[in-house]
C-alpha cells in the first residue's frame, strides 16, 4: 500500500473515535465539540490522499475503492447515533444509506473503477457540513439551520447518484 492509501484507512480510526464522543451515555458539550474536531480531521484527509495521490502519482484501483468507502462509513456512522439521539430522522439517514450502497454495488461491478464526479464531491462536501453543524452542541439550541443542511445533503446525495448512474449508461460504461 503507498501513503495516500494508508492515509484513507487512517481515516477509519477516526470512526470509532467519533462513534464514542457521541454514543456515551449522556454526550456533553465539550464530547460535541471533540468529536466535530475529530470528524472535520477526518474528512480533511479525503482531500489529502486524493490531492497526494495525484501528486505523487500514485493513484490505484485499491484507493479509488477504498476511499469513497470509508467516506460512506465516516458519513453513516455519525449519522446513526444521531437517529438514536433523536436529531435525524431514520428515513432520512436511510435514504442516504440507500443511495451509498446502490452506487457502491454499481461500482462493484464495473471492469474499470472510476472516481467520483463533481456531483459526488458536492454530496460529500454538504454531507460533512451538515454532519458537524449536527453533531455541535449548536444544534441542540439552533436545530433548524442544521436539518435543512441535512435535507440539502439528502437531496444532493440523491441528485448525485442519479448523475453518476445515468452518466454510465449514456457513455455506455455499465
Amino acid at each position: 500500500m503507498n501513503l495516500p492509501t494508508w492515509i484513507t484507512v487512517s481515516r477509519l480510526m477516526a470512526i470509532p473515535l467519533v462513534f464514542g464522543l457521541l454514543a456515551s451515555p449522556s454526550p456533553s458539550t465539550n464530547n460535541r465539540w471533540w468529536a466535530v474536531v475529530v470528524f472535520l480531521l477526518a474528512a480533511c484527509t479525503d482531500w489529502l490522499d486524493g490531492y497526494l495521490a495525484r501528486r505523487l502519482n500514485q493513484v490505484t484501483d485499491l484507493g479509488k475503492f477504498l476511499d469513497p468507502l470509508v467516506d460512506k462509513l465516516l458519513v453513516l456512522a455519525p449519522l446513526m447515533v444521531l437517529v438514536q439521539l433523536g436529531t435525524v430522522p431514520a428515513w432520512g439517514v436511510f435514504l442516504i444509506l440507500a443511495r451509498e450502497l446502490t452506487i457502491a454495488g454499481w461500482r462493484v461491478g464495473q471492469a474499470t473503477i472510476t472516481g467520483a464526479n463533481m456531483w459526488g464531491k458536492v454530496k460529500t462536501v454538504v454531507q460533512i457540513v451538515a454532519i458537524a453543524l449536527l453533531i455541535s452542541p449548536i444544534s441542540q439550541q439552533y436545530p433548524l439551520p442544521a436539518l435543512s443542511i441535512f435535507w440539502l445533503a439528502v437531496g444532493l446525495t440523491w441528485w448525485s447518484g442519479l448523475i453518476y448512474l445515468t452518466a454510465r449508461k449514456v457513455t455506455g460504461k455499465s
